[in-house]
């Protein structure tokens, strides 16, 4: 998926950047610092599996994001926690990935051992960078249960656990996630819609998913795509 980067024309005319706010001053922008970085740089490799490098990233914003309305929360333990969460999908066999979350699928146990592995990787990863033990213990035990363990742990867990859901009705998750099984923008917004709503753990997070899901869902109209 390639995201648009550069304009097709200036229909106005005239150069206005010198107008542009000071990106500093805007608040819940994603910001990868230097552990974040190091993060990345490690569990990138992992991540190639059903384009969870691309699910991470947009995941990563949405967690920083959420943060915002939670100051209770720990960006030291959510944010590598959200880099982290997917990496054990490397070690489940790839033409057996897409079985483990199909509608109707029956293969629970693929889910878990992605989860267990994730840890794993997570635990490597995070000791090779000297983060604190403490907070190593909490990513890890969040990252072992996103998908499978239906209660949080805490708001930490809870932010990571919606940030990963409502990936899932973004314009670049339902990109992705057409290609999975093969259907319609409008079939593919109905599934994600049914696996979100209900499902997450913050107001914030709710809030936030139903707006992607009502751009979402017009964006699958005839008008939209009239006038687009």
């Amino acid at each position: 998926m390639e995201l648009k980067q550069q304009p097709a024309a200036n229909q106005l005319g005239r150069d206005i950047t010198e107008h542009l706010p000071d990106p500093t001053t805007l608040t819940g922008l994603p910001k990868f610092n230097e552990l974040h970085h190091g993060i990345w740089k490690q569990a990138k490799p992992y991540l190639r599996t059903r384009r969870n490098d691309s699910h991470t990233l947009f995941a990563y914003g949405i967690a920083a994001a959420l943060l915002e309305s939670y100051p209770e929360a720990n960006p030291d333990v959510v944010l590598p926690a959200i880099l982290l969460h997917d990496t054990g999908w490397s070690c489940v066999p790839e033409n057996q990935v897409l079985e483990a979350i199909a509608p109707g699928s029956s293969r629970r146990d693929l889910v878990l051992k992605h989860e267990r592995q994730g840890a794993r990787i997570a635990h490597e990863i995070l000791s090779s960078l000297d983060v604190q033990a403490g907070l190593i213990d909490e990513i890890v035990d969040i990252i072992d249960g996103h998908d499978s363990r239906l209660e949080s742990l805490s708001i930490n867990d809870s932010i990571v656990k919606d940030a990963d859901k409502i990936w899932r009705v973004t314009p670049p998750g339902i990109d992705v996630i057409m290609d999975w099984f093969g259907l319609d923008r409008q079939q593919t917004v109905q599934l994600c819609a049914a696996r979100v709503h209900g499902h997450l753990f913050t107001e914030a997070g709710a809030a936030m998913a139903m707006a992607f899901t009502a751009i979402e869902s017009l964006a699958a109209t005839p008008a939209v795509r009239e006038v687009y």
